[in-house]
Parts: structure tokens; sequence; C-alpha cells
């Protein structure tokens, strides 16, 4: 179940409505996303593995 704030996730939406993709971090209570938006696909994976690997932040 997803437990971000309201607010967190209309923000999202907005963004993904402007071309933007936001990423969070799985780790119960880590706070940090990465929103990217026209990037190659290999800078989409990397931005991607940053913000889901809870020990690289």
């Amino acid at each position: 179940m997803d437990q971000s704030p309201l607010s967190e996730r209309v923000s999202d939406a907005v963004a993904l409505l402007t071309g933007k993709r936001t990423i969070r971090c799985p780790h119960p209570g880590c706070r940090v996303s990465v929103r990217y938006g026209h990037v190659t696909p290999d800078e989409a994976r990397h931005l991607t593995d940053v913000a889901t690997d809870h020990t690289r932040h």
C-alpha cells in the first residue's frame, strides 16, 4: 500500500502529465525521490538506480 502523502502523489501525477517521471526510494520512511524528464535511456536507468538503492543516499 502506498503511504506517501496526498500532496506528493498529486505532485507526481502533475509531473507525469508534463512529461516527467518520479522515482521514489522504496525503503520505509525514506523520503528521497528523483524526478526527471527528457533524458537518455541510460541516464534514466542511472537515476532510477540512485533513487531505489537506499545505500547510495
